[in-house]
């Protein structure tokens, strides 16, 4: 059943610590994705859930599945006898630059159904995703320290 039905990673690196990295990016106030809104009940910890809105769509309920402080986390979206899951990792380059990967898989016995929607949601747009993030990143990153 867990079986890899479909899955595409990207990295990139922010020029940003990697305590400050982790600090922003596992903050949903933080995820800028428009159309879709987080909301994250709970603190960010294994176990709490979430949801994400999209204009005219049912929400689309999340779980934070593991974290390790500092490291990396996993969220899960349950589908119909299927599992969609981001896994995101931070690793020091640097003292000032943190490398985030990001690896979205899509697993389960009616994982073929999905397939097709989440490669073409997903699967050219992550590397433009992840260094609109990085950005983000670099200028919270930049108003912290003239702010400090």
């Amino acid at each position: 059943m867990n079986d890899i039905v479909y899955q595409v990673e990207h990295s990139v690196v922010a020029p940003v610590s990697p305590a400050f990295a982790w600090e922003w990016r596992t903050d949903v106030k933080n995820w800028n994705d428009p159309p879709a809104e987080f909301q994250l009940d709970g603190p960010f910890a294994t176990g709490s859930w979430g949801m994400t809105r999209l204009p005219a769509q049912e929400p689309l309920r999340w779980q934070i599945r593991e974290v390790r402080p500092g490291r990396s986390f996993t969220i899960e979206m349950p589908l119909d006898r299927a599992t969609l899951s981001f896994e995101w990792q931070f690793d020091a380059v640097s003292e000032r630059q943190t490398r985030l990967w990001q690896r979205i898989v899509l697993v389960g016995e009616n994982g073929a159904a999905y397939a097709a929607q989440v490669r073409a949601v997903f699967g050219s747009s992550l590397p433009d995703a992840m260094s609109r993030i990085a950005a983000d990143l670099a200028a919270a990153g930049a108003s912290t320290r003239s702010a400090g």
